[in-house]
């Protein structure tokens, strides 16, 4: 009897060990957008990765949508030969295990190196690169404030350590320029940086440029523009499950994503080869779901431990700052910058619109005398602005509105101030900066 035991006891482990058994699926159909594949619907789930075998190699895939009479599977390579037939098998959930190996290097969206420089390791602990955030009562408050060094930001859009703010801007605008220079911010330990349909000469550009300016370890996913729409959707979840990573050992994170706009075309592209009607511009109602869940991932940790401050940019289409996707990033984040073409195209770098952004935790930043400067500040563009097509006309007079005499005189100087380049050096007051350039006039 205890020989049959001990015979069960080594089967057993020896089970748990190993799998004794494989099933497989073959794909049956293939389609531009997706493979239909027959044989697995009984054991996978939404979201699931599969390996889909040709020629003795394995590509990944991932399921998108689950029915009786088959799956339909993505896969994260483009033109990669599958064919009728080919077999088809269950991973699971996608996974990553971040290792402090992949500081200082360049990864795919399935963390994979992409620089040449050999392998990397796999940390102790795998993640779900889909998790949940932290639970809204365990996370720690925002408090401590970020200098970022870019005077137009850290005068009226201050910003704290776990915020997640966003910056909306069009094509050419300067939104990548800005993100370059926001790196030099102070006090934070480690940098993820995901790059998301960006072209591909520009990646280089961008990462050289970081290294030249931050003191902070930098891990970067990058997934350009002629990967799938399976990798670009897939690498704003691993930066940000590497950011998670570094935050839950303590570390201050600061996250970009350039840009969530192509997390949010690359997700509709997959929704709607798993046969999701479009509902608002094209995108479809998993879009609007997906991303509140990405960006609620950012932010402090529980508390004592790390927080990941997120900077998003936004892509805006058109120009237009209300697309349903803007609308929706808008609501979730704790601020928004916005960049204007107008702006630009009269020289003015950074091209912020200070009086369309909006920092929700600024008040944690300024004092009351810094609170009343800035807003006395804003009032001053904003007559400035309000009267401009008067002025043009020439349908002003001098003298006829002191306020606006004030605003002609002291805006463009502000406008002036607030002008500053990646080469420029970076502010260490900005407030105080902009009140020197404007001390020869009373603004009380």
């Amino acid at each position: 009897m205890h020989a049959l035991a001990r015979l069960r006891n080594v089967v057993e482990a020896f089970s748990s060990e190993r799998d004794l058994t494989r099933v497989l699926g073959v794909v049956t159909e293939i389609l531009p957008s997706h493979y239909l594949v027959d044989g697995l619907s009984g054991d996978l789930k939404i979201g699931d990765c599969v390996k889909i075998y040709i020629d003795g190699k394995a590509i990944f895939g991932q399921v998108v949508s689950v029915g009786r009479d088959g799956a339909s599977i993505k896969s994260f390579e483009n033109n990669n030969g599958v064919g009728i037939g080919a077999r088809v098998e269950r991973v699971g959930p996608i996974e990553v295990a971040p290792h402090d190996s992949w500081i200082g290097r360049v990864l795919n969206a399935l963390g994979e190196p992409v620089d040449d420089k050999g392998p990397v390791q796999k940390g102790a602990k795998s993640r779900q690169v889909d998790g949940p955030p932290p639970q809204a009562m365990q996370r720690a408050r925002v408090s401590d404030p970020i200098r970022t060094g870019v005077r137009v930001i850290d005068c009226f859009t201050p910003l704290c350590k776990g915020q997640r703010i966003g910056i909306f801007a069009g094509s050419g605008v300067g939104k990548s320029t800005l993100l370059s220079m926001m790196t030099r911010s102070e006090g934070f330990d480690a940098a993820v940086v995901c790059l998301v349909g960006e072209r591909g000469r520009e990646v280089r550009d961008f990462l050289e440029h970081m290294q030249e300016t931050t003191s902070a370890s930098i891990v970067t996913i990058v997934a350009t523009g002629d990967e799938s729409p399976m990798m670009r959707r897939l690498a704003p979840l691993t930066a940000m499950t590497v950011a998670e990573t570094l935050r839950d050992q303590g570390a201050s994170v600061l996250l970009i994503v350039d840009s969530v706009t192509r997390y949010a075309h690359a997700s509709r592209e997959v929704a709607l080869a798993a046969g999701e009607p479009p509902v608002a511009h094209g995108f479809t109602p998993s879009v609007f779901a997906d991303l509140p869940r990405l960006l609620e991932r950012a932010g402090p940790g529980e508390a004592d431990g790390g927080a990941i401050t997120g900077v998003f940019s936004v892509l805006v289409d058109g120009d237009n700052h209300n697309d349903p996707i803007a609308d929706c990033i808008r609501g979730t984040l704790d601020g928004h910058i916005v960049l204007e073409r107008d702006i630009a195209e009269q020289g003015r770098y950074p091209a912020i619109n200070v009086l369309k952004s909006i920092s929700r935790l600024a008040d944690r930043v300024w004092s009351q005398g810094e609170r009343e400067f800035v807003a006395k500040i804003k009032t001053i563009l904003a007559k400035f602005e309000d009267t401009k097509d008067l002025r043009m006309l020439g349908g002003y007079q001098a003298g006829s509105d002191r306020d606006l005499d004030q605003a002609i005189m002291v805006a463009p100087l502000v406008y002036a101030a607030l002008v500053q380049t990646p080469q420029s050096e970076r502010s260490e007051n900005a407030i105080h900066e902009i009140a020197e350039q404007l001390r020869e006039h009373d603004i009380s």
